[in-house]
């Protein structure tokens, strides 16, 4: 069964709970999704509260997955850039598919919709994200079409002495095939 997708879904008490503990176990099974292990609950809100707070002034728009359950399954967060020479492209943020649904597609299943959602913003020509290196994240992005356009060696500090790369991924959207 694939998941459901809806963008801009009603911010309501089941969806932010649900996003709370797809949060805290992607961040607790190791995802690389702003957080070291081990994370509870109310670590992850005030990330999340900045999140639907850019939501509500229009900032960033949610695209949220649920499984068969009715569970949030997957998240992916765009941020929309507000300097006037850069509103062609969008960020991508907290991409994230829950650990007991990983290696069935619907991490493809995102970022396709991810894509066919930022064909439809206006005058977004491009999405822009960035990852932690040593996870093999950038193949997998690079698998759905992102291409590696920088990286900055030692960026991200997970522990001390484990820096890791912060690499800078973009994938241009092709008007012509969307």
């Amino acid at each position: 069964m694939s998941l459901t997708f809806t963008l801009d879904p009603a911010v309501t008490p089941a969806l932010r709970d649900g996003i709370l503990d797809l949060w805290t176990d992607v961040s607790n099974q190791g995802g690389a999704v702003g957080f070291v292990p081990p994370v509870g609950r109310e670590d992850v809100r005030p990330e999340l509260v900045r999140h639907f707070v850019a939501m509500a002034e229009g900032r960033s728009r949610l695209l949220v997955g649920h499984d068969g359950a009715g569970e949030v399954a997957a998240t992916a967060f765009f941020t929309f850039n507000t300097h006037r020479l850069m509103t062609h492209w969008v960020w991508l943020y907290t991409v994230m598919v829950h650990p007991k649904h990983q290696g069935k597609g619907y991490g493809r299943d995102l970022l396709a919709t991810v894509e066919r959602s930022a064909r439809a913003f206006d005058g977004v020509d491009a999405i822009r994200l960035t990852c932690r290196g040593g996870l093999g994240l950038e193949r997998f992005y690079g698998s759905c079409g992102y291409k590696e356009v920088g990286r900055i060696p030692d960026a991200i500090r997970v522990a001390a002495g484990d820096d890791r790369d912060d690499v800078i991924m973009l994938l241009p959207l092709d008007r012509s095939t969307g």
